[in-house]
């Protein structure tokens, strides 16, 4: 399929509709809920521990997510998860202004939502080959697509919710959220046509038959437990940066919006070059070898005492190496995995992430509460810079690999 083809598919743009306007919403609530959280508790720990509640929901949850998953297929199971997520976003807003909400409440939703997002993430790896199939070139080009509407949120969704939060306030801004879930399962439900799920053996959706496969893949064993890490860390950065805004620049909500927006813009750009540039000329393993370090060296000069704009720059300029590797990223990690595994171990390596993710969050909070943001911001750019090198080292090896054995064999 043509570039041109895959951009006039009716279910590829419905699903690219549904993920752009869905988790536009998702964005605004990623500024909106923990500045509520900030303003009504003013405790840094307590915002982190909101953001971990999801993290926890979202792991203790992982695998029986999987399983629905492959009995669902991914198409019901993004239907299932928005359809739940809605109401449990709106709940939010409408007991705090009834005068029913407390923190208790809040970290149980909080964590409700993180576990319908586990099985909602890893049917979103699984619907494109569903509806393409398993041709690599063809899947890194739609996922760079996907990942440009997911960056596009990045943007919009910060920014949105910087100027709304100002207008309406922070709980408005989560019910505006939770209407977007509904307008995506509308958008997904009529346009994107049914699929069975990959029939599956006992054995496919046996907890260690995932982790098998995932210690036996030696990019992937490699990759995965780096990810999550390297996600850690992103995580503890945009929860502080709320912080750093309150304590830099005073009481400007649009600040904030503008330093999470200014990642997705740059994330946009690289996503662009990959789809237009890349993804035919050079193999994703090379992109990713030659790239992945350029998303840590910018991080490294956020500590210093620099302006609004400069610190959008630094941002921006790592959203840029991130756009340029995340679509092979992508590709590779699901093209490895044999269709019938793929629910088991994306669910498994979902769970992972989760379990590691909490951990920078309960160390960010009291870190932000005792110091500030300076030591935050500085283990941020050093955990990036080592993930980033082992991604980019295990991209060098595997490509090396590739092109020996066929010459030894």
């Amino acid at each position: 399929m043509s570039r041109s083809a895959l951009l006039r598919d009716r279910q590829i743009r419905a699903l690219l509709s549904a993920e752009v306007i869905s988790t536009t919403g998702a964005q605004m609530t990623w500024v909106a809920l923990p500045w509520f959280v900030l303003l009504t508790t003013g405790s840094a720990s307590k915002t982190t521990f909101m953001v971990a509640a999801e993290v926890i929901g979202l792991a203790l949850l992982g695998l029986p997510g999987g399983r629905v998953l492959g009995k669902l297929g991914a198409r019901r199971t993004m239907l299932l998860c928005d359809g739940a997520r809605a109401p449990l976003m709106a709940i939010i807003p409408i007991l705090h202004w009834t005068g029913g909400l407390t923190y208790p409440i809040l970290l149980v939703v909080a964590f409700a939502l993180g576990a319908f997002a586990a099985p909602y993430f890893a049917a979103q790896k699984l619907i494109v080959p569903e509806l393409l199939g398993e041709d690599e070139e063809q899947i890194t080009e739609a996922q760079a697509l996907f990942q440009a509407a997911t960056r596009a949120t990045l943007l919009a969704g910060p920014a949105l919710a910087g100027i709304l939060i100002g207008i309406v306030g922070a709980t408005s801004v989560l019910l505006i959220d939770a209407a977007t879930y509904l307008v995506a399962v509308v958008l997904v439900a009529v346009f994107v046509p049914h699929r069975p799920p990959v029939p599956q053996e006992e054995e496919h959706s046996n907890l260690r038959a995932g982790l098998r496969f995932i210690k036996q893949d030696r990019l992937l064993r490699v990759w995965w437990p780096t990810f999550a890490v390297g996600d850690a860390a992103w995580t503890a950065f945009f929860v502080a940066v709320p912080v750093l805004v309150l304590t830099r620049f005073g009481h400007h909500p649009g600040v904030v919006g503008l330093l999470i927006a200014s990642f997705g813009v740059g994330a946009l750009v690289g996503n662009a070059i990959s789809f237009r540039f890349l993804t035919r000329r050079f193999q994703g393993l090379a992109v990713i070898a030659a790239c992945a370090l350029g998303q840590a060296a910018p991080l490294w000069l956020l500590w210093l005492p620099l302006p609004a704009i400069a610190l959008s720059a630094l941002i921006l300029a790592s959203g840029i190496a991130n756009g340029l590797v995340n679509p092979s990223l992508h590709a590779i990690t699901t093209l490895r995995v044999p269709p019938p595994l793929r629910p088991n171990v994306f669910a498994t390596s979902m769970v992972g992430w989760a379990v590691v993710n909490p951990l920078g969050l309960f160390i960010t909070g009291p870190v932000l509460d005792a110091f500030g943001t300076t030591p935050v911001l500085i283990g941020f750019a050093a955990v990036q810079t080592v993930s980033m090198a082992i991604v980019s080292l295990a991209a060098a090896r595997e490509l090396g690999r590739q092109r020996i054995e066929p010459a030894l064999a």
